[in-house]
């Protein structure tokens, strides 16, 4: 794992992973390798009425039902798709899928503008052909036709961005489970074999970008994801994901709970704001997901870590949310500095404690930037 940039869900939690599936003697569809319930029990954790031996981590944080329809899906003939407001954990709960029924979730396609037919069916090694001809060895299977030949799970991510013919392709598949090759004569159809299922996701923003078809949208069935708005969930996730930074840049660091707190509390205040803003002019082009909440932490922590004092202060913490959540000039600078004028300048005076050298960071982060 330390020579990978980023393991994918089936190596980084392996070890769990192989002693869930020793112990595991509760009946599996298909060719899973941990049954529904253990799937659950490795996505959400493990509790004490579990009567495990040993800890299994929590690793998605978010609602069991979810968890649970999603699983449910899997174990049927339809295709799974995630949807939610950006930053909300959909890949990462299906990676977590993918990881703990098939072990391997790296089956995946990204749609873009520019993903075609292609990417869902199949390609042509060219010189192959131009040397052999066409034919299976020349043949270069997408990685849903990898997953329907070996009974796997295929991720698509961010179905919504891939354009039409794209999408429609991906009806035959999730209809007929197999695919042809009209291009040869014989052994000219792949078929999906038990336990090949296709897990989408889709983000709630780019509605209206590339609508989903009423074709495509029955052979699927939805898992609506939320933004998580309860303090105490989202300061879990934060805490697991910033746990998991600092072991993988070796940092020994301890993150305040003042800190966090002043984190999460400013999130919270902006998203507020943006609820009860009357046009899009007056709120932050940042969808303020927990994502996003993260990866300010981080860039506070990496440069509190390289260019600080070793610490992570405030004002360190003030200016990484100054510069992340800053995107448009002057809209968004605008409206930072009116929530420092106007939401931490008075409870600076009431509460104290970091805020003061919050909006200390806050401030010289906007003058720097106007």
């Amino acid at each position: 794992m330390s020579d990978l940039l980023r393991a994918p869900a089936e190596i980084k939690y392996a070890e769990e992973l192989d002693w869930l599936e020793s112990i595991d003697d509760n009946p599996k569809p298909f060719s899973w390798r941990l049954s529904p319930k253990m799937v659950r029990l490795f996505i959400l954790g493990a509790e004490r009425s579990d009567g495990l031996d040993r800890q299994i981590s929590q690793k998605w944080f978010g609602d069991r039902s979810f968890v649970e329809r999603a699983i449910v899906t899997l174990a049927s003939d339809r295709g799974l798709l995630l949807i939610g407001d950006p930053g909300t954990g959909k890949s990462w709960l299906a990676e977590l899928l993918s990881a703990a029924v098939c072990r391997n979730s790296t089956l995946v396609v990204q749609g873009t503008a520019g993903t075609t037919e292609d990417h869902i069916k199949y390609s042509w090694n060219v010189s192959m052909v131009i040397a052999k001809g066409q034919s299976r060895e020349s043949m270069i299977p997408s990685p849903i036709m990898t997953a329907m030949e070996t009974g796997a799970i295929g991720r698509f991510e961010e179905l919504t961005r891939s354009t039409s013919d794209v999408q429609d392709a991906l009806i035959s598949v999730l209809s007929e489970k197999y695919v042809s090759v009209p291009e040869l004569d014989g052994d000219n159809i792949v078929f999906a074999k038990p336990g090949f299922s296709v897990i989408a996701t889709a983000n709630s923003r780019d509605r209206g970008v590339n609508d989903l078809s009423s074709a495509l949208k029955r052979r699927f069935n939805f898992v609506r994801i939320p933004v998580v708005t309860n303090k105490k969930s989202e300061a879990e996730i934060v805490r697991f994901r910033t746990e998991e930074l600092l072991r993988r840049h070796r940092i020994e660091l301890d993150v305040p709970p003042t800190i966090l707190d002043v984190l999460l509390q400013s999130f919270a205040d902006l998203r507020a704001s943006a609820a009860s803003a009357g046009s899009d002019d007056e709120k932050l082009e940042s969808a303020l997901s927990t994502a996003e909440q993260i990866g300010v932490l981080e860039d506070a922590i990496l440069h509190g870590n390289f260019f600080g004092e070793r610490a992570l202060t405030a004002r360190t913490l003030a200016s990484s949310l100054v510069g992340s959540l800053a995107r448009r000039e002057p809209e968004d600078l605008a409206i930072l500095n009116k929530y420092l004028h106007g939401v931490v300048e008075p409870r600076c005076k009431e509460e104290g404690g970091s805020w003061p050298e919050f909006l200390e960071g806050g401030r010289e982060a906007i003058a720097t930037l106007s």
